[in-house]
């Protein structure tokens, strides 16, 4: 297995990821996410193969802080297709974000899970990650546009 940054050629594969994590998409929107993220200050796409096939992604952002010093990072999407869960491919990809946001500068990382996906929760757990949202709010609102 590989980690690497995703390219233009990887775009069925990420829709099919997506899709199976619960966001359909087309092969044209995965296309479109991916041109978003690619070469972007502070973010990568990561995809995880297999004889160069993507088998997992992960997308990772920076963001400054403001009220001290450093940044953070968030792992905002992770996927690993059906049939090669619990192989180390989320370990993988968790580790290679990790070492994206140390290069970055961050000095913690969080990644999101909704309460739904109770077979996500453990596995964070498991890579040191605590559970936060029973300490802080987290307040979320949709903007229109």
């Amino acid at each position: 297995m590989t980690v690497r940054e995703a390219a233009g050629g990887d775009a069925a594969a990420i829709a099919s990821l997506l899709t199976e994590l619960g966001y359909p998409h087309s092969v044209d929107e995965a296309r479109s996410r991916l041109e978003a993220w690619a070469g972007g200050e502070r973010r990568l796409l990561l995809v995880a193969t297999e004889d160069d096939v993507p088998i997992g992604l992960a997308a990772v952002a920076a963001v400054s802080y403001l009220e001290r010093t450093g940044s953070w990072a968030r792992v905002t999407a992770l996927a690993v297709a059906a049939a090669h869960r619990r192989r180390g491919v989320g370990r993988e990809l968790m580790a290679a974000a990790e070492e994206a946001a140390v290069r970055w500068g961050c000095v913690t990382i969080e990644a999101t899970s909704a309460r739904r996906r109770t077979e996500s929760h453990p596995f964070y757990l498991d890579l040191g990650y605590e559970d936060r949202c029973r300490a802080s709010a987290l307040y979320r609102r949709d903007l229109r546009v």
